[in-house]
């Protein structure tokens, strides 16, 4: 991945602690170190979270221009979610990618994934690109 695509994290990011790892044409990943304070009240990683890093990796999937002076941003009109197992790992690993849409309007799907290859949840959703 080219180290100047990548962004300074903004508020959330940086108070969640996850991270851009890849990033190309109609695909994005990001990487979640598990922490306690993810957690539910199970124990378990909070079904938000797995939302939150749904639709970051889907978002940036369909908003790349492969340019760092001419970027997109992507706004979520749907979303969902559907949770499949539990994370057993020590990172969630986020990937999305676009799957299809036109110039203003995109359609994405995301998988989470742990360290250990369990999948955890898929998703789907629509978006809007917006220029920064």
């Amino acid at each position: 991945m080219d180290p100047a695509l990548v962004e300074p994290p903004y508020p959330l990011q940086r108070h969640i602690g996850f991270y851009i790892t890849d990033w190309t044409q109609g695909y994005a990943r990001f990487e979640l170190p598990m922490e306690d304070f993810l957690m539910n009240r199970y124990g378990i990683l909070h079904g938000g979270v797995h939302s939150l890093m749904c639709d970051t990796a889907m978002g940036y999937a369909g908003a790349y221009t492969g340019d760092p002076e001419n970027r997109n941003l992507a706004m979520t009109l749907n979303l969902s979610v559907n949770f499949i197992g539990q994370m057993k790992g020590t990172t969630l690993i986020a990937e999305g990618r676009r799957t299809g849409g036109g110039a203003r309007t995109f359609f994405a799907e995301a998988t989470i994934t742990d360290d250990l290859g369990t999948l955890s949840a898929r998703a789907t959703g629509v978006f809007r690109l917006r220029a920064s």
